[in-house]
């Protein structure tokens, strides 16, 4: 019985098509995987950094106080009765002095920073440029990227493993760091307001997934 040519086309032309959407099908499932894994990890990341600066805030150093004077007080009630029991709370209440030891330091640290960036050379050299109405060169680039690293460790490291920001967004999240005002980091990266509170809001929702304002960004990233 003799083929039909057409039918024979038909045919494999289809096979082919099959193994042409299995294969674009299995690189599509392959690329959403690891864009849900990378998202993981971004949030990971970003749950890591709070819960850091949280325990060095204000506040739970405040709820460790209150919690080791509880601790302070079930000691004293316990005597000398109970000795594994008192080796409990008292490893407890090392734990949360510790803590908080830790947390002050840190706020200490983080009040000496601003003063050490505002009285720096780049901050004066920021601060020419916006009463002239100048954009910040590269080399003051590098140089304010050097002085926040080296006031807060790792700065720029923590930025960029959290999201592969570009140039701009970078920019921009750095001069939130040192508390520069929005129309001011306008000016300083030669874009206009729209842009710097765009590209603020667009930053918290790539690297937290979620819709948030501009302001959210802001708090993060000085709460690095």
């Amino acid at each position: 019985m003799q083929k039909n040519p057409y039918l024979c086309t038909m045919i494999y032309e289809l096979l082919i098509g099959l193994v042409v959407y299995a294969l674009l099908f299995a690189v599509t499932v392959q690329s959403s995987r690891r864009k849900v894994t990378a998202m993981q990890e971004r949030l990971d990341k970003v749950r890591a950094l709070q819960a850091q600066q949280l325990a060095q805030s204000a506040q739970s150093i405040a709820q460790n106080e209150a919690k080791i004077m509880e601790l302070e007080s079930l000691l004293k009630k316990l005597g000398d009765e109970n000795s594994l029991l008192r080796l409990e709370l008292e490893e407890k209440k090392a734990t949360l002095t510790y803590n908080n030891k830790v947390a002050m330091i840190e706020q200490e640290k983080r009040q000496q920073a601003e003063t050490a960036i505002f009285a720096s050379d780049i901050y004066q050299r920021l601060q020419d440029c916006l009463n002239s109405g100048r954009s910040l060169t590269n080399n003051d680039w590098m140089k304010l990227t050097t002085l926040v690293d080296s006031i807060y460790t790792g700065f720029t490291e923590k930025l960029y493993g959290l999201y592969r920001m570009t140039e701009q967004e970078y920019h921009v999240s750095l001069l939130i760091k040192i508390r520069i005002q929005p129309k001011d980091i306008a000016l300083l990266t030669a874009h206009s307001k729209e842009s710097v509170a765009t590209t603020r809001s667009r930053l918290y929702q790539k690297v937290f997934n979620k819709k948030g304002s501009s302001k959210d960004w802001d708090d993060f990233v000085l709460s690095l």
